[in-house]
């Protein structure tokens, strides 16, 4: 109460009241992006002046209690950081709460994740599933990938999950995906498919490939597609024993007695495969290949006896002449050193001649 100029007495009446329903603003209020500075501010009409609190809706029965000041400020707000929140209002006299505010915070998708079902050993002819997932505000959307050794890897689906209703040992190798939206793209790291298949029919090579004589080393190989890799063992048709085991079997002594139908079988633990059977015949060392292989060694024997001889024979003669030679040499020389008996068969001529002339007359 208090006097007035013309007497009068003036009563101010102060009228206590408790909180109204408190009113929830957001700073900025458009769109709010990762790493934004945002301020909620909470305000109640109270007499007394009322006391502010903040929650957070966390899904439970109880809100998580965040500050005890009129204004919650986030000055980089996080994706966690999106949910429902209100305000209290509180003086002597009561105590109110606001409506949830939603603060939806948008932000780039994270590294995506991928999964694969089923997750244990893949068999071929499964149904597998590869799921790709990201957190990313607004939703993203998803691009699957196979990394075939190349620099760009090849685009197989637009769709979260990646299903093969039949899975093939060809689909086996690297997968990755990408998740995107207007804020961010990101790629996941790779995810390896390992298709597990029996051996397919196995392939059967031969060396050398040529003409095979008696006493060669032939080389058998055995080869086929499997994962996991094959064990071999080899055959001869009609024989229950196996001849070998490995991929390669060689015979280091060819004979008659290796002729004969040979196959392979690749085993692992999907299953097992015989290859086509591999003919190895007597005619690749018949009776003619030895005779040709004969009369070619003969021959050449033969020729080598001609040469032989040939040699013997111009030594020999080399021989005799050198022995000649010196016994005409030595009568040639005797003859020089008596000339007279050259006189006396002049001689012998020259009495010789008359008789024959009375003779002949």
């Amino acid at each position: 109460m208090s006097p007035s100029a013309g007497g009068l007495v003036v009563f101010l009446l102060s009228v206590q009241d408790g909180p109204q329903r408190p009113s929830v603003s957001v700073s900025p209020s458009a769109e709010m992006l990762e790493g934004d500075s945002v301020t909620l501010t909470c305000s109640a009409d109270a007499n007394p002046a009322a006391s502010y609190t903040w929650y957070k809706e966390d899904g439970t029965s109880d809100p998580r209690l965040l500050s005890e000041e009129p204004q919650l400020v986030f000055s980089s707000i996080q994706s966690s950081d999106s949910g429902n929140y209100s305000c209290t209002a509180e003086n002597q006299l009561g105590r109110k709460t606001s409506d949830f505010i939603s603060i939806d915070v948008k932000y780039g998708p994270q590294r995506p994740s991928v999964s694969a079902s089923p997750s244990a050993e893949m068999l071929e002819g499964d149904s597998v599933t590869l799921t790709c997932s990201a957190d990313a505000n607004p939703a993203a959307s998803y691009t699957w990938y196979k990394q075939d050794g190349t620099s760009d890897p090849r685009l197989l689906s637009k769709e979260p999950q990646l299903v093969f209703s039949s899975i093939q040992s060809s689909d086996s190798g690297n997968y990755s995906c990408t998740a995107e939206n207007q804020l961010g793209r990101k790629t996941s790291d790779f995810i390896s498919i390992n298709v597990k298949y029996g051996p397919q029919r196995p392939s059967v090579s031969v060396s050398p490939s040529a003409e095979m004589l008696e006493g060669d080393s032939v080389t058998l190989t055995c080869s086929t597609d499997a994962n996991p890799a094959a064990s071999y063992t080899w055959y001869k048709e009609h024989e229950d024993s196996p001849r070998a085991s490995g991929q390669i079997f060689t015979i280091t002594d060819f004979t008659a007695e290796h002729s004969g139908n040979y196959y392979c079988e690749a085993q692992n633990e999907m299953g097992r495969s015989n290859s086509t059977l591999l003919l190895i015949t007597e005619s690749a060392v018949d009776g003619t290949t030895r005779i040709i292989h004969i009369t070619r060694w003969t021959l050449v024997s033969v020729m080598l006896i001609v040469l032989l001889l040939f040699c013997l024979w111009t030594r020999k003669k080399k021989a005799v002449s050198s022995t000649t030679e010196p016994h005409e040499s030595r009568e040639a020389v005797e003859m020089d050193l008596h000339p007279e008996y050259e006189d006396l068969s002049d001689m012998a001529a020259q009495r010789e001649d008359p008789e024959e002339q009375e003779d002949q007359v």
